[in-house]
């Protein structure tokens, strides 16, 4: 299977993955691939969940067999409506780099002595 895919550093083939966003929160990520199906075959879907509450954020990744498949899914369904609302289908992009803000040693410089200093 490698040999039929550019690869990216986290091993993902590259211009094969969709950001499909603006969807209504009643989707599923089967509702999602028979969908994408049409446009060729769907090598996965992954909903996006809100951590908190569990319920569907209104976008997902969905991830196409092959750059042709990806590229006509984008023609195909960016800016089309689903259940009356317009969807963004575009090239996933990958995760920008997070700060470690806040939690457990990840609180920056939160320690020490907080007075000024006296003369």
């Amino acid at each position: 299977m490698f040999d039929r895919h550019v690869y990216n550093s986290t091993g993902d083939p590259v211009g094969t993955k969709l950001y499909v966003g603006n969807l209504p929160f009643s989707a599923t990520e089967n509702d999602i691939a028979s969908l994408f199906e049409k446009a060729g075959k769907v090598a996965s879907v992954r909903a996006v969940m809100d951590r908190e509450t569990g319920r569907f954020k209104g976008f997902c990744f969905v991830e196409m067999e092959s750059k042709e498949d990806a590229d006509k899914a984008i023609e195909m369904f960016n800016g089309s409506e689903l259940n009356n609302r317009p969807m963004v289908v575009n090239p996933a992009r990958p995760p920008e780099p997070r700060n470690n803000r806040g939690g457990f040693n990840g609180g920056g410089n939160r320690g020490g002595d907080r007075r000024p200093p006296r003369y």
